[in-house]
């Protein structure tokens, strides 16, 4: 081995002890996903509960992702220990830290009205150590609640902290059921939002009220996004609306796209209405492309024939030649006269003038 092939060997293990070890840990049903290191407990399971350290204190949360080695890239901030696995005294703490959390979020929006804020409290939350409360609130303007934290530290006697969250992770805390009538996505499995455009809608073809296409925050839903690819890619396949295409039963103008099935509603010109799948579009593209390589066969068939033709015919049987064209006379020019010199060459005076 050279010394090269050693130095790649050095440089990739090298590359490879510096991938840590972690376990993916979520605190919420539908919460990110936090990474910890997992050392003393690297057996851990996915649906296992465990007690880890935070910037704000040990907090209790569900293992989703077992042991597995990353990038130094995903980790953000400091790698936190998992400090042990839960046992049933912990479950049990976490039930009373729930509980009051629930009298503390009463308490505190009876604060606010006594404070007159423009604010609302949405959840609360106790830290599992119990040496922090936050709670979340949404509100449409800065809103001043100095005054407030102080009287919330006398009354409960630990660290406060108020968070201004937006109308998505209001109802991602407070739950619901959606226009579906199922469980909202982003309280049920949706960790993170990702983008949504009204042109998302006009591509499904929905109905662009606000009414139809919002969900409990107020904003476009979030399932506008889960088949816009599958949308967009079937659309670019079909024909457009008003487009003339051939059909099995004769040519019409495309009325409706229908991307679910892959077809669409073709008009003919005898004014009925048919259903015509992409796959049938297809075909008869593919047999308009073929006429004229037919066509052309059928040509090239035709001279064959032709020739054979002609050489089956007797020598004797000779094509008639055109006469030539008669030949035009050409008009005799008749000679120039030249007029005579004159002998006297001496030069004429004024006087004979």
């Amino acid at each position: 081995m050279n010394a090269s092939t050693q130095g790649c060997t050095t440089l990739s293990s090298e590359v490879t002890e510096k991938m840590p070890l972690v376990v993916g840990v979520r605190f919420r049903s539908a919460g990110k996903i936090y990474y910890f290191d997992p050392t003393g407990v690297n057996d851990l399971v996915v649906g296992e509960w465990t007690v880890v350290e935070t910037a704000q204190g040990s907090e209790m949360g569900r293992v989703v992702l077992g042991p597995h080695e990353v990038d130094t890239k995903e980790i953000t901030g400091k790698l936190r220990p998992v400090q042990r696995r839960a046992t049933a005294a912990d479950a049990l703490e976490k039930q009373r830290c729930e509980t009051r959390a629930q009298e503390a979020l009463e308490q505190c929006r009876a604060k606010v009205a006594e404070y007159r804020l423009p604010m609302k409290i949405v959840h609360a939350e106790y830290s599992f150590d119990g040496k922090l409360l936050l709670f979340f609130f949404s509100s449409e303007k800065r809103v001043d609640f100095r005054d407030l934290v102080k009287d919330l530290a006398k009354v409960f006697r630990t660290r406060i902290e108020l968070r201004h969250i937006g109308v998505r992770d209001e109802a991602r805390l407070m739950g619901g059921i959606g226009r579906c009538g199922r469980q909202v996505c982003c309280s049920a499995w949706l960790s993170d939002f990702s983008p949504v455009s009204i042109k998302m809608a006009k591509q499904q073809g929905l109905p662009l009220s606000p009414m139809e296409i919002s969900g409990l925050c107020g904003r476009l839903l979030c399932c506008l996004s889960y088949e816009n690819e599958y949308y967009h890619e079937v659309s670019t396949r079909l024909p457009k609306r008003g487009k003339k295409v051939d059909t099995p039963q004769g040519r019409g103008v495309v009325k409706a796209i229908r991307v679910l099935k892959e077809s669409v509603a073709v008009k003919l010109e005898s004014g009925e209405t048919v259903e015509v799948t992409f796959q049938e579009l297809e075909d008869m593209k593919s047999e308009a492309r073929k006429e004229p390589q037919k066509k052309t066969e059928e040509k090239e068939e035709e001279k064959k024939e032709e020739k054979k033709e002609e050489r089956a015919k007797p020598k004797d049987q000779t094509k008639e030649q055109p006469e030539a064209p008669a030949r035009k006379k050409r008009r005799r020019r008749r000679p120039r006269r030249r007029r005579p010199r004159r002998q006297d060459s001496s030069p004429r005076s004024p006087k004979d003038t």
